[in-house]
């Protein structure tokens, strides 16, 4: 289901306000519309920035909550447990561009052989999971285009990613699944919300 650049906005700063309700020490307030519009369950991910780096990007790659729900978790999580940085400030979130991503149900990428994977994979339109025996990594599919990967340099930072050796992918026990996403950002922090992907 395509959302609207409106039902962007209303999600994105149903993010942004989740974060400064917790950073205040609130629960963050749900309008009835949103939680009424956006009760389906869907995968999402939260990404922060400032100037342009990285500053936590968590989520849900399955629709294991109705997505209002998951956007205030995801948005908490990427804000203030991600494990690759100390949690956000009050003087850090001024600063801070917020992006969402809305996921579509990953699907397993079914192939004989591994080189199968470099042509089923389409760059710019999807991102990638994998799951092996003990672990699992997801990349969003605005991150090889962000890095100008190709589908092998993809997979192999997508085992990175799960803690496996970067050939891992060529193991057929391991099952790679791929999505497709709906990315909303802010052009700056706070500021116009625009429809990326």
């Amino acid at each position: 289901m395509k959302l609207t650049l409106d039902d962007g906005k209303a999600l994105l700063r149903l993010a942004r306000d989740s974060v400064s309700s917790f950073l205040n020490e609130k629960e963050p307030e749900i309008k009835e519309g949103i939680r009424k519009k956006h009760a389906e369950k869907q995968g999402v991910f939260v990404t922060l920035y400032i100037e342009d780096e990285l500053r936590g990007c968590i989520g849900f790659p399955e629709p294991v909550l109705p997505l209002f729900q998951a956007v205030v978790d995801a948005a908490k999580s990427a804000a203030f447990s991600d494990p690759r940085f100390s949690p956000l400030t009050k003087e850090e979130f001024d600063n801070t561009k917020v992006e969402l991503s809305i996921l579509t149900l990953p699907e397993l990428i079914e192939v004989k052989e591994p080189e199968e994977y470099l042509k089923s994979i389409k760059i710019g339109e999807d991102g990638l999971i994998i799951r092996g025996n003990f672990n699992s990594g997801l990349l969003l599919p605005v991150v090889a285009v962000e890095y100008k990967w190709d589908a092998e340099t993809f997979l192999e930072n997508l085992c990175l990613k799960a803690g496996l050796p970067l050939d891992a992918w060529k193991d057929l026990s391991n099952k790679i699944y791929k999505f497709q996403s709906q990315v909303f950002s802010e052009k700056e922090p706070n500021g116009e919300v625009i429809d990326k992907m």
